[in-house]
Formats: structure tokens, C-alpha cells, sequence
């Protein structure tokens, strides 16, 4: 029997192989989507697999992961452009019915000379699944939102982070610098309000809202956690179209 992660893998490839089969994941009947880019029940998956198919796209998962119902993805998607997602799925009696992602075009490797999708990818540490969760649910809301940036050493292991986020490099300080950024629109990179944590083992998804240089932005985030901090990071941030342009009424969270 397929775990809800290699269901996952299953459906996404579809979207490259065109795959009609692909979308027996699926519960379409329930299936709710919050990508607000994307209509619901105007054209089932197979057929927009099939569709997808014939421009010859390419996807990779890189890193996927389990929490309870929820399987959380780390892809790179070539549709005419390459582009890096999160995916995030909810499952019910073994089929997907709940959708999440938080898309962003590749960028050049940061100034440390790191992509972001390249770096680790092994799972360990499943016992300290719920303790990672804490901690990087604490890391959010004490540095990120609250602004205290004085306890970035507590959370962060400064000696071994590894950043893959485009803008910035290895170590606490490029973070530190640009959670002080300031621009004319008031701060550069803003975490308002955090809505879930995945995590499994050694790794933790944080999904989070704010803004980016005054745009309203989705921030989700994927830390590896190593001894009880942070010691690497990949992020994509995408703006949240207004609500007047979604193109379903589930909203992006």
C-alpha cells in the first residue's frame, strides 16, 4: 500500500507523464484548493493533466515528508519558466482532499553560494518530531513576528546554518540584518501572523503571512533542526493576489 507521501509524488508526477491515473489520489468531490490562482470544479485533474502534459513539463520532488493526515513537499516545477513550491496536501480515508502551495520563480545561488533546492535531504530524529515543532512554533513567534531579535541565538546555531534563501547568506547576521531592514513602504521583510507548523523528524515547515516591502506575502519556510536549533533554512515567499482577483473563496491558509 502507497504512504500518503508517495501518493503525493504520484499526483505531481502527473502533472509531467499527463498521467490520468495520477489523480485516483484525489477526492474531488471534496477537495478544497487554496491556491487562489485556481478555480475549483470547472475541469478534473485528468484532464488538466492531460493538458499540462503536452507542453512537456518537468517536476521534481526533492524532499517530501509526513505529519499526521498532511504530506509536505519541497518541488521544482519547469513549466516554460522554473519555479520552486511548497506543496502541502491534507488527507481523509487515504485520498487527498485539502490543497496548499506557495510557489516562487528559482533565483541565482545566494552569495554563499547555495540554490534553493540543493542541500540536506535525510530524515532523521523521528522522536524529536514534536519537540522540533516547539521550537521552531517559538522561533516564529519570538523572532520572526515579535521582533526579539536578541534571542536569534537561542534558536539558531550560528556555528553550522546553512542558508538557501536567495537574499541572504550563511550565519544569524544576514537574517538579522534583514529582519532590521527598512524601506520606504516601513519594514522590508514583515511576519504578521503564523497559521501552521508541519514537521516530521528533523524537519519543520512553518507557513506564516506578512509583507514583503508592503506587498502581502504568504512566507513559508523549512528548517532542519540539529540539537535543538536551527541549522538550515529554505524559504519561498509569493505574494497574496487581493481577494478580488482569487480565483476560489477558500483563501490562501
Amino acid at each position: 500500500m502507497q504512504s500518503n507521501k508517495q501518493k503525493v509524488h504520484t499526483l505531481l508526477k502527473g502533472l509531467e507523464t499527463g498521467d490520468p491515473d495520477a489523480a485516483l489520489v484525489v477526492n474531488e468531490q471534496v477537495y478544497v484548493q487554496h491556491n487562489p490562482h485556481t478555480q475549483e470544479g470547472n475541469e478534473g485533474l485528468a484532464v488538466l493533466f492531460k493538458r499540462l502534459a503536452k507542453t512537456e513539463p518537468k517536476v521534481r520532488t526533492v524532499r517530501a515528508f509526513e505529519d499526521g493526515d498532511f504530506v509536505f513537499a519541497h518541488m521544482e516545477y519547469d513549466f516554460s519558466s522554473v519555479k520552486v513550491a511548497f506543496e502541502v496536501f491534507r488527507f481523509e480515508n487515504g485520498l487527498a482532499v485539502e490543497h496548499w502551495d506557495n510557489i516562487q520563480p528559482m533565483q541565482q545561488p545566494n552569495h554563499s553560494g547555495r540554490t534553493m533546492l540543493d542541500g540536506n535531504i535525510e530524515l532523521q530524529d523521528l522522536a524529536k518530531t514534536e519537540n522540533n515543532r516547539l521550537r521552531v512554533k517559538e522561533f516564529v513567534e519570538t523572532v520572526l513576528i515579535n521582533q526579539k531579535l536578541e534571542n536569534l541565538v537561542d534558536f539558531v546555531n550560528n556555528e553550522k546554518f546553512v542558508q538557501h534563501s536567495p537574499n541572504l547568506t550563511d550565519g544569524i547576521e544576514a537574517l538579522r540584518i534583514a529582519l532590521l531592514a527598512k524601506s520606504a513602504s516601513g519594514q522590508t521583510m514583515k511576519y504578521a501572523r503564523l497559521h501552521r507548523v508541519l514537521a516530521q523528524g528533523n524537519f519543520v515547515l512553518s507557513v506564516s503571512e506578512g509583507s514583503l516591502n508592503g506587498v502581502h506575502s504568504a512566507f513559508y519556510d523549512l528548517y532542519r533542526m540539529q540539537d535543538n536549533r536551527l541549522v538550515e533554512h529554505w524559504d519561498t515567499i509569493e505574494p497574496i493576489p487581493p481577494v478580488s482577483e482569487w480565483k476560489n473563496t477558500n483563501g490562501k491558509f
